[in-house]
């Protein structure tokens, strides 16, 4: 079974989607919304890697087995400047959150093959607000575009 790669996957992406809410927050606090919201979203994905501990408990969790790192999720280091920085930084945001959306997919359709009922419960309350979190950041960077491009 290879459930526990995609676990643990999914853990280390939660984690680092949350540290790079907390760097957009702290690099961006002249933007009262982004600071505040980025905070909150960052307490969200922390309670999603708790939550996931009983599934992991389960089934453990593991790296591929014989496989390269091809492409693998960087935290931000640091923000950058202006409005443009602004929409670069969300945009980051949206990758790092598009790849914890996928996984949890991912997961959710292990669960279904194994007709695991806490497991999708878990995956049901987890997915569905990292889908709202990509909702909030696509929203977000549509209103700082204009701008961010034109006028800036």
């Amino acid at each position: 079974m290879k459930l526990p790669v995609y676990l643990g996957l999914l853990r280390k992406a939660e984690a680092i989607l949350a540290d790079s809410y907390r760097q957009v927050a702290n690099g961006h606090g002249e933007e009262p919304d982004v600071h505040f919201l980025c905070l909150t979203l960052a307490k969200q994905c922390d309670a999603h890697e708790q939550t996931l501990q009983a599934v992991v408990d389960r089934y453990g969790e593991s790296a591929p087995e014989d496989e390269p790192e091809r492409l693998h999720a960087e935290g931000l280091s640091e923000t950058r400047s202006g409005p443009l920085g602004l929409l670069r930084d969300l945009q980051d945001l949206y990758l790092l959150a598009s790849l914890v959306d996928v996984t949890w997919t991912m997961v959710k359709q292990a669960g279904a093959g194994l007709r695991d009922e806490q497991l999708l419960e878990v995956v049901s309350r987890c997915d569905q607000e990292t889908e709202t979190q990509l909702g909030w950041l696509r929203t977000r960077m549509k209103q700082a575009a204009p701008q961010a491009l034109i006028a800036a």
